[in-house]
This record gives C-alpha cells, sequence and structure tokens, in this order.
C-alpha cells in the first residue's frame, strides 16, 4: 500500500490540539498559515534559495501583540521560533523545520523625528525603508549596502556599510530597540533602561529575544554623493590592491571602499570581449566635496587601466540600490567571512587566487576596510566583539543550480580555511556566517560570558536558539 510521507512542518502541525490552534488563530490579529493552506508554499520560501525548511505555522504579524500571542503560543506548545525580518539573512535562521515562524515583514513602518534627529523603524523594514524617508530630510543613518536588506538582522549582528567608518556600525547608531522576550513581556531598551538587554541586542543578534523596531541616530548625508564604482582587469589585480593598501592607511572618514575579486559580468556596460574575465572592483563613496572626490580617489584610479569606470556623482538612494539585482530572491548563497590585522600581500594573493577557481562567475572574495569610527567604541561596550580589525575578508559564494550546492559551499569554506591559516586572520562575522557551523566563540570573542548570563536570565529555556547564540548557562 503506498504511503504519503509528512514533511517536518506537517508532522508538528498534526500533534497540535485543534483547540489551541483555534484559540491561537482567533487572539491573533494577522493571518496565521499552516501547512494546507495555498500560500504556505510561498511563504515558507526566503531570499536564499538553499534554505528548504517547512514550519508547522507562519504567524504573519500587523503589530506587537500579534508577536507576543506568537512567541507565547510557540512557548506553550514546546516549539521552536524563527524570526524572519525584511529581507535576506543569507543562513536562513528565518524559518525553521516544524516551528513557528514570527514573521515581521508588514510591520515596515518608519518615522523621522527631524527635531531629534532620530529615526524609528519596525524591525520587517528595509534599508530601502529607511532610506527613502530618511533622504528626504537630507539625513541617513549608517546602514548596509544593498537596499533590500531588512534593518533588524543587519543591525542586531553589528551592520558595516558605505558609512560605518565615519558613523560606525548599524548598532552604534542604536538608540533604542522595543522587544519582546521569551516570557511574552514586552521591553524598552536603551543606554538607561534595561541597560543588559540594550547591551545584548547590539551584536547579539536575535539570541535575547525578538526585537519589533528600532530607534536610529541620523546624520547629514545626500543628497547626492561621489561613487567610486571601477573594474580592472584580472591580471592587474596585484597592483590595485597594493594602492589600495597605501590608501586605506591614511583615507579619510568620509570616503570608504570595498574591493572585491570577481568575474567581469556579460552585462552591456562592460566590454564583450571581457565577460567572464577575472577582474578586481572598487566600490566606494566620498560624502565631502565632490570637488576633491578625484583627488581623493587619486592613488586608486592611477594604479591601473579600469576595465570600466562609471564613477561619478550619484543620488545617496541610488548608491544603496545599486547592487541589488546582484542579490535576486531565490538564488542560492552561501557566505564566510573572517577579520584580517593587516592587509598582507599572502591576502592579496589569496583574493585573486581564490577567485579564478571560483565555480560560479557570480561568486566574489570580498575586502571591507573597517576601522574609523567602528574601532574607537570600546569592545565591552556591547556585544559586538571585533571592533579593532581593520580589514575583513568575505567568501560570497552565489550561484544558481541545486546541482552545484557541494561544489560552491565546498570552495567557499576551503577559502576561509586557507584564509584561518594566515597568522593575521581571526573571528567571524554573525551577518555572514555559512550556515552557523561555526562556534560562537569564534563570533562573541571575550563577550561570550557576558552574553550567555544574559541569555540565561531572559531565555533559560533557549526559545530563540536559530542562530550562531550562547546556550544559557542552564543548558
Amino acid at each position: 500500500m503506498a504511503t504519503t510521507s509528512r514533511s517536518p512542518g506537517e508532522e508538528s502541525f498534526a500533534r497540535l490540539s485543534s483547540e489551541d490552534v483555534r484559540s491561537f488563530v482567533d487572539a491573533f490579529r494577522g493571518e496565521v498559515l499552516r501547512p494546507s493552506d495555498p500560500e504556505y508554499e510561498t511563504e515558507r520560501r526566503v531570499w536564499n534559495g538553499m534554505i528548504d525548511r517547512h514550519p508547522a505555522i507562519i504567524a504573519r504579524c500587523t503589530g506587537v501583540a500579534d508577536v507576543v500571542a506568537a512567541v507565547e503560543f510557540a512557548r506553550e506548545q514546546g516549539l521552536p521560533v524563527a524570526t524572519r525580518g525584511g529581507g535576506h539573512n543569507v543562513a536562513g535562521t528565518a524559518v525553521c523545520d516544524g516551528g513557528v515562524v514570527v514573521d515581521l515583514a508588514e510591520m515596515n513602518g518608519v518615522r523621522v523625528d527631524r527635531e531629534s534627529r532620530t529615526v524609528r523603524a519596525e524591525a520587517g523594514a528595509t534599508l530601502g525603508d529607511v532610506d527613502r524617508e530618511t533622504q528626504l530630510f537630507g539625513l541617513a543613518t549608517a546602514l548596509g549596502a544593498v537596499s533590500e536588506t531588512g534593518i533588524a538582522g543587519l543591525t542586531l549582528n553589528g551592520g558595516y556599510g558605505h558609512l560605518s567608518r565615519q558613523y560606525g556600525l548599524a548598532l552604534d547608531n542604536v538608540t533604542s530597540v522595543d522587544i519582546v522576550t521569551a516570557d511574552g513581556r514586552v521591553h524598552t531598551a536603551s543606554a538607561d533602561r534595561n541597560e543588559d538587554l540594550f547591551w545584548a541586542v547590539r551584536g547579539g543578534g536575535g539570541s535575547v529575544g525578538i526585537v519589533t523596531s528600532i530607534e536610529y541616530t541620523l546624520h547629514d548625508v545626500g543628497p547626492d554623493v561621489y561613487v567610486l564604482f571601477t573594474w580592472f582587469h584580472g591580471d592587474d589585480a596585484s597592483a590595485v590592491m597594493a594602492a589600495f593598501r597605501r590608501w586605506a592607511e591614511s583615507a579619510p572618514r568620509d570616503a570608504g571602499v570595498l574591493a572585491f575579486a570577481a568575474h567581469v559580468p556579460e552585462l552591456e556596460e562592460f566590454p564583450e570581449k571581457a565577460w567572464g574575465e577575472p577582474a578586481l572592483a572598487l566600490l566606494g563613496s566620498y560624502r565631502g566635496d565632490a570637488s576633491d572626490a578625484e583627488d581623493v580617489f587619486q592613488v586608486l584610479l592611477e594604479s591601473a587601466t579600469p576595465v570600466v569606470d562609471p564613477s561619478g556623482p550619484m543620488a545617496f538612494v541610488d548608491m544603496q540600490s545599486m547592487l541589488d539585482e546582484d542579490y535576486p530572491d531565490g538564488l542560492r548563497y552561501y557566505w564566510k567571512s573572517i577579520y584580517l590585522d593587516e592587509l598582507t600581500d599572502e591576502v592579496i594573493e589569496l583574493m585573486v587566487r581564490v577567485n579564478e577557481s571560483a565555480p560560479s562567475a557570480l561568486s566574489t572574495v570580498d575586502l571591507w576596510h573597517l576601522g574609523g569610527a567602528v574601532g574607537e567604541v570600546p569592545r565591552d561596550e556591547t556585544a559586538f566583539w571585533h571592533r579593532d580589525k581593520p580589514y575583513m575578508l568575505t567568501f560570497e559564494a552565489n550561484w544558481e543550480s541545486p546541482n552545484e550546492d557541494e561544489a560552491n559551499v565546498a570552495w567557499a569554506r576551503e577559502g576561509i580555511a586557507q584564509a584561518q591559516a594566515l597568522s593575521v586572520a581571526s573571528g567571524r562575522y554573525g551577518n555572514f556566517p555559512g550556515m552557523n557551523e561555526d562556534p560562537a566563540k569564534l563570533l562573541y570573542g571575550g563577550n561570550y560570558d557576558r552574553l550567555a548570563e544574559i541569555k540565561s536570565a531572559y531565555d533559560p529555556e533557549n526559545v530563540f536558539a536559530g542562530s550562531v547564540d550562547p546556550r544559557p548557562r542552564t543548558e
């Protein structure tokens, strides 16, 4: 006799009593999706096409009361919890097998207070949602570099972007958060209120609760900035990176550059004869006087003859969205990062060599220039530990076919292993964690013990266990 296998979501849902489910649905204002619902298959999918998980329930929240109801239901039923924000999350922790997905995507309101120079955004908002509102007033906060990224995950794990060297990490610009803890209570955390929670959420990811809104400090930025976006031939990569190293030693705070080894994309903006070839690209911005921009970047622009160089003035919101099309929904992603004490010749050689061996032409090896305001915050002031590192090296495996999963994941892991063997490399970054397979202490360093204690106080049963979290002391 034929049998029909059930998904983890169907198995878990079948064990719930209909009365308990009915009570939850009746108390919930948003939409509750079950495995049998028509929208379930679409809504369980996340940005990273590698992720194929089946929750028992997807709770699409309309407000904080819905978040509380979902957390309490999951805790009472003994179900795992995953929190889904506005977008991305490369490790796929926004969805879980057999548990409850607390979906915040509809909670995406943004409100700017010009007098206090702050913006409050709900946790389902994206960078683009925030930039759109703040740029009405020529203001911005330090967020990421892709407008479709969700603000919550980006911020709670750190948040590097174009403004980091000038204004710090995204989490350094947070003035307060609203957060729902495992007991269903709602807290406001700031520098003078629930200080332990405020410390933990800034770098501790979602380990101590579900953040429902975030308030940020705003800065004068835009509406136009100068954007550096220059592509060089792969043969010139070593020379360009040597120039980049010299530039980084004295770069002004209001300028930042991300260097990445890549392959020339098959786009009409690039010479057809160069399509598919290894390349070295520089993406950055300068927010000072536009007439000074070429002087600021001169050592980089003179390092070699570019393949293409569309650098020039651009609206800040356009710069923030110029990489969006490179990271579409459903592509397959596996990203890992490691910090560097120094940009050595060995690191540059590694970038070039590993890029050339990439099984997918969509993949890149990225070098983030850090320092500046990021490094001026004491390492024990927030849960984020790796502030003293001047660079971060990231292996971005991006590909299309499920048949190529093994090769692309292996490429990124081998790249990290080779980097880890260098004396200048250490640590991990929470937003580019592979699939969270590395020990949490690589991420939290000397802040691990304090974060574990706060986790024990607010989530002793480990309700929020979906990422690289410290374990409660009770476990």
